[in-house]
């Protein structure tokens, strides 16, 4: 047993580090967290209010440029988006400017919300088999279907603290 903690504390002690010289053990396995990983790391935890009506939602988002240039919008004012029904699973709207694309075929589910056509904002509350950006996913879906509700809905998308 004194052979195995010696040999993890070896691992630790001997953390090799990054190209800036800043790497940081994260287990004993001795992993290094590099600041590139940090950095998509809080990326990937970056969070988005969604208001519909009086209902408010929190996604997380995705780690991509549309995400990024939808976030600088956000920074700059709340993007709101008029939105129609369509095919009974989804709500559609103009964002009102293209965004870099990555379109993936994916199957979306109930609570994702994806870039379309570079340039509208997609909320699911059923499913459909695509190409999209992803944008991001609802955390708690309570309420979800029905702040959608049926017809038309006026979204406010903000950066949440």
């Amino acid at each position: 047993m004194a052979f195995a903690l010696a040999a993890c504390a070896g691992a630790v002690a001997n953390t090799p580090k990054d190209e800036k010289g800043s790497g940081s053990a994260d287990n004993f396995a001795g992993r290094v967290t590099t600041d590139a990983e940090k950095s998509k790391e809080e990326i990937s935890k970056m969070k988005m209010k969604v208001q519909i009506g009086d209902a408010v939602f929190v996604a997380t988002l995705e780690d991509n440029a549309a995400v990024s240039e939808l976030v600088q919008m956000m920074k700059k004012s709340p993007v709101t988006i008029n939105m129609s029904d369509y095919s009974g699973f989804e709500k559609v709207g103009s964002l009102g400017q293209n965004l870099t694309a990555s379109d993936t075929k994916v199957t979306t589910i109930p609570g994702d919300i994806v870039l379309y056509n570079g340039n509208n904002i997609v909320m699911f509350y059923g499913s459909n088999s695509w190409s999209y950006t992803k944008i991001g996913h609802i955390d708690d879906l309570t309420g979800w279907e029905d702040a959608l509700g049926d017809g038309s809905v006026t979204a406010v998308f903000t950066l949440a603290e």
